[in-house]
């Protein structure tokens, strides 16, 4: 899978369901913030036989030569889709046609000549089946719930939903952020970031240590900001974290360790969802995090397991329902996170790449910002 963290996508249901239009009203959002690159992908099933696209006549596959063919719009007065993203003040507009097998190649070829770090926005289903953008949105009809099968191939990945109605989506024109090149969409779920611990292999308050200038706790929750639409800070040093805007919660009994501190974050928190994040894990890959929070239906708990059977319970997805069996487990006296898990239904998923880096001592943190004038101790 390759991972276009500047790319939104944006899939649609079926025809006629105002994908062109939501991809040019965020192009008109945020043109004056930086350039955006607007991409059609026309995907096509088989280069003979019968037309599996609009029809005998529309050209599409006709007249593709070879596997894949890149096309710049620079007309923006017509009602074509390139067109209409050029007239919305895209920097740049593509036409990606390319036979469905030959996806990767050609996205890949598409990457050359818009480069690596482009800021996009681009219409396609069966683009999501290899490349894993910063956010992929699906639009649909309000009154039409059946998808067509490029669509429905895919619908696992979406990120958000969007209906449109024929005149309005239902998305507000803030839930969408562009921040640091990144995508970000709020979604309905807690982040709830663990800074309880005693820092005793550290020898100071790791939270606090320097990440690009600024503590460690706050580099973690500008992260995660774009993404969820509720963020606690789980620790019993209240005030310490004021200067973050957020609420911080006590543990109800202290001295019970990380199990106690979720319990006491869950039973605030305002969303079944919850995103559970050390403080000492300074880099978050929000494509892991949001995959996680896909597969945690139907769970009480999605948490990482790498290969040598290691979990990592303090970078996981917890629903509510786990608070009752994380209650029963405290109130035995059973402190391990993993022992209370024993009883619920939890899937395991492999990180497969994704950072999940303790900062546990300072030959760490030393070699995580690789520049010992960085280091604040």
């Amino acid at each position: 899978m390759i991972k276009i963290p500047g790319m939104l996508m944006i899939g649609a249901s079926g025809r006629d369901v105002g994908k062109t239009e939501f991809a040019c009203s965020l192009i008109r959002k945020f043109n004056s913030l930086r350039d955006i690159i607007g991409i059609k992908v026309t995907a096509i099933e088989q280069d003979n036989g019968s037309c599996p696209r609009g029809g005998a006549g529309c050209g599409v596959c006709a007249t593709l030569e070879g596997d894949f063919c890149i096309t710049e719009e620079t007309d923006s007065q017509s009602d074509k889709d390139t067109c209409r993203m050029r007239a919305a003040g895209a920097a740049r507009v593509f036409w990606l046609r390319v036979l469905k097998s030959h996806l990767e190649e050609g996205v890949k070829a598409l990457l050359n000549v818009v480069g690596d770090n482009a800021i996009m926005v681009c219409e396609s289903n069966s683009l999501r089946e290899v490349v894993e953008p910063g956010l992929f949105v699906m639009v649909e009809n309000s009154s039409e719930k059946k998808r067509k099968p490029s669509a429905e191939s895919v619908a696992g990945y979406v990120d958000r939903f969007i209906s449109f109605d024929g005149e309005k989506f239902d998305v507000g024109s803030d839930e969408i952020e562009l921040v640091d090149g990144r995508w970000g969409n709020k979604m309905e779920a807690t982040a709830i970031i663990m800074a309880g611990g005693d820092s005793g292999r550290m020898g100071q308050d790791k939270s606090m240590l320097a990440i690009k200038g600024q503590p460690m706790i706050k580099h973690i929750y500008d992260q995660l900001c774009p993404h969820f639409n509720q963020i606690l800070v789980s620790s019993n040093e209240v005030a310490k974290y004021g200067f973050l805007g957020i609420e911080v919660i006590a543990d109800r009994v202290a001295g019970r360790g990380p199990l106690m501190g979720i319990a006491s974050a869950l039973e605030i928190s305002a969303n079944d969802i919850n995103f559970v994040v050390a403080c000492d894990i300074p880099q978050i890959d929000m494509g892991f995090v949001r995959a996680m929070i896909r597969q945690s239906r139907g769970y009480d708990a999605v948490l990482p397991k790498t290969l040598s059977q290691q979990y990592e319970p303090l970078f996981a997805v917890y629903s509510k329902s786990v608070l009752a069996v994380i209650e029963e487990s405290l109130a035995a006296g059973n402190n391990r996170i993993i022992d209370a898990l024993s009883d619920c239904k939890v899937k395991y998923v492999n990180p497969n790449g994704a950072g999940l880096e303790n900062l546990n001592t300072m030959s760490d943190y030393k070699g995580f910002v690789g520049n010992e004038k960085d280091v604040t101790i």
